[in-house]
C-alpha cells in the first residue's frame, strides 16, 4: 500500500541554487509513494517585503543557514525512490499545489528578461495574496487570478556533470517554468542515477507563457507528488500529459531548435501510443498540435506542444 511522507521546510532538506547527484537523499521512499514538500520564493534577503512580519520563521532560517549556489532557487530534495536505476523513467503525478504565504514578489533585473536593453532599471514589487478570493493584488490595484505551480521539477543530473546551477532547464527537467505542470498533470523524466533523486522547488503563484520580465509571481508553495518508477518507458527528454492532452517539451538555447525538438518528441510519442506512421503523426501535429512558448528567459528556452488525446 502506498505511504505518504512529508519533508519539513528546514535547511537540511533543501539546497539553494543547484542540483548535485552526490547530495545524500533527505528521504527514501517506495515506488508509488506520495511525498509532500515545501518551497520558498527564489532569491535572497533583497527579495523580502518591507513588512518582515509577513516572512515566516522557516523562510528566514533557510536564508540565514544555506550557502547559495549558482542559482537563486530554493529546491527541496533529493528524494530517493527505491529501485530506480539509470535508464528508467520517473513518473511524477502532480496531486496538489497550494500557496503557503500571503505575499509574493516580481522583479525587473537589469540586462535580463526578454527586453534587457529596454527595461534597464531594477524594480521589485510585492503583491499581496488573497487566499479567500484566490487572487494576487498588484500594487496598482489589478487583481490577477492565481494558478500556482512549481517552476522546478527535476531528477538529479548525471553524476559526471557535477554540481549544476538551477537556472537552466535540461534533460533532467529543472527550471522549466511550465505553467501546465499543475495539479492533474503527470511529468515523466529520464533517470540518470540510482534512486532517481527527485527535486522540486521555485514556487510560482501565477505566470504567463514566456515569463517575459524574468520572474513569475514568486512565492512559497506546498505540493504533493506521487513518484512511480517506470521500467517500461525510456525517455531522452522530459514529457508530460494531462487528462486531455499529451505535452512534449523542447529545451534549447535557440527557440527554433526548441520548437523542432518539441515537434520531434510529439511525433515519437504519438507513434508510440497509436498505429500511426511518423508521416501521419507529423500531419496531425500540424492540424491539432499547439506550440506554446514556455519561457524565454532561462538560458535554455522552452517550447511545449499540446496535442489532444482524443485524436489518438
Amino acid at each position: 500500500m502506498a505511504r505518504r511522507h512529508e519533508i519539513p521546510p528546514t535547511p537540511d532538506a533543501m539546497v539553494w541554487g543547484y542540483f548535485d547527484a552526490s547530495r545524500p537523499a533527505v528521504i527514501e521512499i517506495e515506488s508509488g509513494d506520495i511525498v509532500t514538500l515545501h518551497s520558498f520564493p527564489a532569491g535572497g534577503p533583497e527579495t523580502l517585503p518591507p513588512d518582515r512580519g509577513l516572512v515566516s520563521a522557516d523562510h528566514r532560517r533557510v536564508l540565514d543557514t544555506l550557502p547559495q549556489g549558482p542559482g537563486p532557487h530554493f529546491i527541496t530534495g533529493p528524494v530517493h525512490v527505491r529501485g530506480a536505476e539509470p535508464g528508467d523513467t520517473l513518473q511524477i503525478d502532480i496531486l496538489d499545489v497550494r500557496i503557503n504565504q500571503d505575499w509574493g514578489f516580481m522583479a525587473i533585473l537589469p540586462l535580463l528578461g526578454t527586453l534587457p536593453d529596454e527595461f534597464t532599471d531594477y524594480e521589485i514589487v510585492h503583491p499581496l495574496i488573497d487566499h479567500q478570493r484566490n487572487v494576487a493584488i498588484m500594487p496598482w490595484g489589478t487583481e490577477v487570478p492565481l494558478a500556482p505551480f512549481f517552476g522546478i521539477i527535476a531528477v538529479a543530473p548525471p553524476a559526471a556533470w557535477g554540481r549544476v546551477g538551477s537556472p537552466v532547464p535540461r534533460r533532467f527537467g529543472g527550471n522549466m517554468d511550465n505553467k501546465e505542470l499543475r495539479p492533474g498533470a503527470t511529468l515523466f523524466l529520464p533517470v540518470f542515477n540510482d534512486g532517481a533523486l527527485f527535486y522540486a522547488g521555485d514556487g510560482h503563484a501565477v505566470q504567463g507563457d514566456g515569463e517575459v520580465c524574468i520572474t513569475a509571481l514568486e512565492t512559497g508553495v506546498t505540493g504533493s507528488f506521487r513518484l512511480t518508477i517506470r521500467k517500461d518507458m525510456a525517455l531522452e527528454w522530459p514529457f508530460a500529459e494531462t487528462a486531455t492532452h499529451l505535452m512534449s517539451i523542447g529545451l534549447d538555447d535557440d527557440l527554433d531548435d526548441a520548437a523542432k525538438q518539441a515537434v520531434r518528441e510529439m511525433v515519437h510519442h504519438i507513434c508510440a501510443r497509436s498505429d500511426l506512421t511518423p508521416n501521419q503523426a507529423y500531419m496531425l501535429c500540424s492540424l491539432a498540435g499547439n506550440l506554446r512558448v514556455t519561457q524565454i528567459v532561462d538560458g535554455n528556452k522552452g517550447i511545449h506542444m499540446m496535442f489532444p488525446k482524443a485524436l489518438l
